[in-house]
């Protein structure tokens, strides 16, 4: 019995210093390993913050080249209003493959509302094109876009980029 007394008397001690060192160097670890994780986030951050922002301006010039009236005055190059109807929507298209990558860094309801704007835009050529002729010319078409575009309350693409201007105002 004296023995077994003596063996706690040694182990008990050592057990309350090994646990007691366990604790204290795991909770140091612990913490070492939390202030690492911040300093990546913030090497993080200071890359990806720059590139989000440019994202957003891209999606703004983008939704600024597909406003009716800049996308007109730039395809206007077509002679019959078929040619140019395929002309507007192949722009807003190939603009909008240009800029795929960019919802990456986007938020998804910004990226949403890109989305939506294009398909509106996409849509009102189509109304436009549907007021007038097939044998009309460029003319009539690009006239009969712009007026089914002044006829909107909001243009989608302005209510896109409003809500792009909005989420970059809370997020930086």
């Amino acid at each position: 019995m004296d023995q077994i007394f003596e063996i706690v008397k040694l182990i008990l001690p050592a057990g309350i210093v090994f646990l007691t060192t366990y604790y204290l160097v795991k909770n140091f670890l612990d913490q070492e390993s939390r202030k690492k994780m911040i300093d990546v986030k913030l090497a993080n951050q200071a890359v990806i913050t720059p590139i989000r922002l440019q994202a957003y301006e891209r999606m703004v010039l983008f939704l600024e080249r597909i406003n009716p009236s800049s996308l007109v005055m730039r395809s206007n190059k077509a002679t019959s209003a078929p040619m140019l109807q395929g002309e507007l929507l192949k722009t807003i298209r190939t603009e909008f493959e240009h800029n795929l990558s960019q919802q990456i860094y986007m938020s998804t309801k910004a990226w949403e509302e890109v989305v939506k704007a294009k398909e509106e835009k996409i849509k009102l050529i189509n109304v436009a094109s549907t007021r007038i002729s097939p044998e009309s010319n460029g003319m009539e078409l690009a006239q009969a876009v712009i007026t089914v575009s002044s006829q909107l309350s909001d243009l989608p693409t302005k209510v896109a980029i409003d809500f792009i201007k909005k989420e970059i105002g809370k997020e930086f």
